[in-house]
């Protein structure tokens, strides 16, 4: 039996996450929520009510629906970061989407993650919070994504690879075994990673090498 759904977001993720729950899970997507300085004037998005964050909790009470915030990686994913914990703090469950076209093996999955079709897990891996797999990604085996990451598509993440907190991997990108990247490092589009990443790092290139000065959290 599914679980009754609140969105987070009224924008492309969000659209997309309707119908990605609504044609392949066993969820119903009930509302939208946002903060509400962002509440549209029709207070209404793909048919269902938009509710203002800060009061959702008085009209949809915690024990009885969950949360899904699949945001975008704005930020090296620290927009989506807060939202989860703010959703967390008001003490909601959260939901995961995993595709039916994913493969999988008995792979251990946090909450909030959305895993689109034709990923491939391979056996130990473990997947963290609040990550988004983008579809075609290969993940290697006996490696371990942590929080707040995202992975865009054809990533090619080698077997014992370890990824850091709000990590961001361009399309593309491919990763050496044994590696690990820091915590906020950017792996650009096409780029080929051989050496462990230093932290908020942007590498780029093939063989990828590491751009002068750090990521700001504000660039993207």
């Amino acid at each position: 039996m599914g679980e009754r759904v609140i969105v987070f977001g009224i924008r492309d993720y969000a659209e997309l996450a309707h119908y990605y729950l609504e044609h392949d899970s066993p969820h119903k997507v009930v509302a939208f929520c946002v903060n509400e300085k962002y509440m549209p004037v029709e207070k209404e998005f793909k048919g269902l009510p938009v509710i203002p964050f800060e009061s959702v909790d008085e009209e949809y009470p915690v024990h009885e629906f969950s949360f899904f915030a699949p945001m975008s990686p704005k930020k090296m994913n620290q927009l989506r970061e807060a939202a989860y914990n703010d959703i967390k703090r008001k003490g909601y469950r959260l939901i995961s989407y995993i595709s039916s076209r994913a493969t999988m093996f008995d792979n251990e999955i946090g909450d909030n993650c959305f895993i689109l079709e034709n990923n491939t897990l391979q056996p130990f891996v473990k997947i963290g919070n609040n990550v988004i797999l983008w579809s075609g990604n290969h993940i290697g085996h006996h490696g371990e994504i942590r929080n707040h990451v995202t992975f865009t598509s054809h990533v090619v993440m080698s077997g014992h690879c370890r990824i850091g907190e709000n990590a961001f991997l361009g399309v593309n990108a491919t990763l050496k075994d044994g590696i690990t990247l820091a915590k906020g490092t950017l792996v650009g589009m096409a780029a080929a990673v051989t050496k462990d990443t230093e932290e908020w790092g942007v590498y780029v290139g093939n063989p990828a090498i590491k751009l002068e000065g750090k990521l700001s959290s504000s660039m993207l």
